[in-house]
């Protein structure tokens, strides 16, 4: 290629890149928001379509449940057929699933949308990652993690804020409108400037897919109930036992199978093994708080929903400042450092909050608390993406992303049973003084959580050992394919 050509080519593929970050930080927004999304409706919901507690819990826990068990799966589908192809699929399943829970004229037509969108947000969520590997060069990911991280990770936290502001300025039905434009947008955008990638063009795992589907169904499924239908019940126990054997059966099957939907051979690395730790950790101590300080501040403080979300920016927020910056720095230094700095300025930040929580605490004394968090939360996504992505062989990134987007949402699920465990067991909805009794020990229990998350993240390999370890990996891996063993 002359010079003249490749100066001509260049502009193009940075367009290019450009592009896959904006169709996927969007299409990931998309999908990260819709966790949180419904909680501050909850109670206008009810009062349009009626149904008891029961039901209003199913309006957040179906979703979860098949985003959760579905995305490995989804994941695969997209490594075997073409990851730009159900991209697309994934989108336009969850964009008229949006539309079919706006236009729900019952509470339980509402949760089997719901239960449709969590679907096509598991098809198209862990393609969003691998769609963006492909576009970008692998000196410039970090950046670009960084930035899809800020977006996923505003979304996450800021779920409350979104749904409350439109729940009480326009209607709660908006929640799901958001949806339909922009995936209306996106669909033709994806076709057009997404490349269309493959995996390992091996055979579906069928019996990988149903026993991790199994699985992780049972146990998110005893999380999500416990706290209502009490530890002891029979449902409960069921889905938790059968869900561990299932898994169990999951990860045998990944060591002996010889195309396996996750190769439990990609756990011998410390990089792969360390981030996964860390994110579904991560996730079990942010989710369980966000869920619970949002209620803090309406219920107990006495604000709005769109008061309350305005002063959790500084936490919420803080991603969209930092995580830019936190992904230049994984290029420079390595995610590993980032990631665990982050972790710890995560648990800090919570155990601030323990620390000063009350029926009538000022704001100020609240401000560096969510500060610390936010900074935090924005040092961890994008360099713990890149982990995540770099150690892993290309053709293994779709299953490395599906794998770490069902750990972390199993992990949420996890945060919210355990911590609202421990918030019914110390406090209550009775009064004020009641659930600060409960919020205290829950926001201390995440603050630990995430330290131990942090301490996960410290046993990675350095960036150097990590190179060292892939390179041996990949000298070694065609002798062990030959030999057929994996």
């Amino acid at each position: 290629m002359s010079q003249e050509t490749a100066q001509r080519a260049e502009p193009i593929q940075r367009g290019g890149a450009v592009w896959a970050l904006v169709i996927t930080s969007v299409a990931g927004f998309m999908a990260s928001l819709d966790n949180l999304v419904v909680t501050t409706a909850l109670p206008s919901i009810r009062e349009d379509l009626g149904g008891g507690l029961h039901d209003l819990e199913w309006t957040v826990s179906a979703y979860t449940l098949t985003f959760a068990v579905l995305l490995m799966f989804g994941a695969a589908l997209g490594d075997r057929f073409g990851r730009r192809r159900l991209f697309g699929v994934g989108l336009t399943v969850f964009t008229a699933a949006s539309a079919g829970a706006a236009l729900a004229p019952g509470i339980d037509s509402l949760i089997a949308a719901r239960a449709v969108q969590g679907v096509g947000a598991a098809i198209m969520m862990p393609l969003t990652l691998t769609l963006l590997t492909a576009a970008i060069p692998a000196a410039r990911r970090g950046m670009a993690y960084g930035i899809w991280g800020a977006v996923n990770g505003l979304a996450v936290a800021s779920g409350p804020f979104i749904g409350g502001s439109l729940t009480e300025h326009i209607s709660w039905q908006w929640i799901f409108w958001l949806n339909v434009p922009l995936g209306l947008a996106l669909l033709p955008l994806a076709r057009l400037r997404l490349k269309e990638s493959y995996g390992t063009g091996a055979p579906l795992d069928i019996t990988g897919t149903l026993l991790a589907s199994g699985g992780l169904f049972g146990i998110v499924y005893g999380l999500v109930r416990g706290p209502a239908d009490g530890w002891t019940g029979g449902l409960v126990l069921l889905g938790l036992f059968a869900g561990t054997a299932l898994l169990a059966g999951f990860v045998l099957h990944g060591i002996r199978a010889a195309n396996p939907m996750l190769p439990m051979r990609l756990f011998r690395s410390r990089a792969f093994a360390g981030i996964n730790a860390a994110s579904m950790l991560m996730f079990l101590g942010m989710f369980g708080s966000i869920f619970l300080l949002s209620q803090y501040m309406q219920g107990v403080l006495g604000y709005s929903p769109t008061e309350a979300g305005l002063r959790m920016l500084p936490w919420t927020g803080m991603p969209m400042l930092v995580a830019p910056i936190a992904g230049i720095l994984s290029d420079r230094i390595g995610g590993r450092p980032v990631v665990a700095t982050g972790l710890f300025f995560q648990a800090a930040g919570l155990g601030y909050l323990a620390s000063v929580v009350t029926a009538d605490v000022s704001y100020a004394a609240q401000l560096p608390g969510l500060i610390i968090s936010g900074i935090g939360m924005a040092l961890f996504f994008a360099p713990a993406s890149n982990l995540v992505m770099s150690s892993v062989r290309p053709a293994e990134q779709g299953i490395a992303s599906g794998a770490n987007n069902a750990l972390r949402e199993v992990g949420g699920a996890l945060g919210i049973a355990v911590m609202g465990s421990i918030f019914s067991a110390q406090g209550g909805y009775e009064t004020a003084q009641t659930f600060v009794d409960g919020l205290r020990p829950a926001l201390v229990v995440g603050a630990g959580v995430v330290a131990l998350a942090g301490v996960a993240a410290l046993a990675m390999p350095t960036r150097r050992r990590a190179a060292v370890d892939r390179k041996a990996e990949a000298e070694v891996e065609p002798l062990l394919e030959s030999s057929g063993v994996h």
